[in-house]
């Protein structure tokens, strides 16, 4: 017998069911054309997701997890301190996230924390998710990227002779490859011989971060790279357990598609595109 006193409202298991398809058929209904499609929700993709939602973007984050932040978890090893290197700070800074100085130009905070701040701003500023959801292709178009073909990411773990589920399209005006050392979306076009791709060089911090922000950009007409993604592209240094060239090179990637798509995109202190 059920308490004629209850806490909560009456509602039944339908109803709940009914909401949650409800906002998922609205999010991806919405979302069958946006301006960017943003391909992995890690540092890059979400401050890149962030900057173009808040200049007024239609924006969708595709991430293969169910969760969102990629490595902005666990700074390094099993350790959750994140670092920082400045000028990165000034994001820091926009987030309220606090950090500590360790020496000159080296920041320490609290991965998780920054995480979740990104995660945050990103949802807020209008971004949406389609979480569990791989890359299988993409759309090519005369000549330039016009979207990508996704599925369900438990798909690729299933035997293929006891499944065929076919992958759906998404169109957008651009899209952009944050998946770090996958490169997924940019090895998709060189598979075909439409960009050429390398593969990620030995570790040199001080000179792969520079690197990273300074190659952001579009490889390919309608696809812009950003984060590790940018290093796997080009050979680049590996850049290790530090996050600033991850964040301004999210936001380089914003600005390149904002200025495109005629948006205003709002930095503290823009990078030089």
């Amino acid at each position: 017998m059920v308490n004629s006193n209850m806490m909560f409202a009456k509602v039944n298991e339908a109803d709940v069911t009914e909401a949650i398809l409800e906002g998922f058929y609205n999010t991806l209904k919405r979302h069958l054309r946006s301006d960017v499609i943003v391909v992995g929700a890690g540092p890059a993709g979400l401050t890149a997701a962030w900057r173009l939602a808040e200049a007024g973007a239609r924006v969708l984050l595709v991430e293969q997890n169910n969760y969102l932040g990629g490595g902005l978890w666990l700074g390094g090893y099993f350790m959750n301190p994140v670092t920082i290197r400045a000028p990165a700070e000034r994001i820091l800074d926009e987030l309220g996230v606090p950090y500590e100085t360790v020496k000159q130009g080296l920041f320490s905070t609290k991965g998780p924390l920054l995480a979740a701040k990104l995660v945050a701003r990103a949802l807020e500023a209008g971004a949406e998710v389609l979480n569990l959801t791989m890359l299988d292709d993409v759309i090519v178009e005369d000549g330039k990227v016009s979207g990508v073909v996704v599925n369900w990411s438990p798909v690729q773990a299933l035997p293929r002779q006891i499944t065929c589920v076919d992958p759906v399209g998404l169109r957008a005006e651009y899209v952009v490859d944050a998946t770090g050392h996958d490169a997924v979306v940019a090895r998709k076009l060189a598979e075909r011989g439409l960009v050429n791709a390398s593969r990620l060089g030995p570790m040199w911090v001080e000179r792969s971060e520079d690197l990273v922000v300074e190659k952001t950009g579009e490889v390919y007409p309608g696809l812009v790279i950003a984060g590790i993604a940018v290093a796997e592209v080009y050979g680049l240094p590996r850049m290790g357990p530090t996050f600033g060239a991850m964040l301004l090179s999210g936001e380089k990637a914003a600005l390149i598609i904002g200025e495109k798509l005629g948006l205003k995109v709002k930095v503290a202190a823009a990078p030089a595109l």
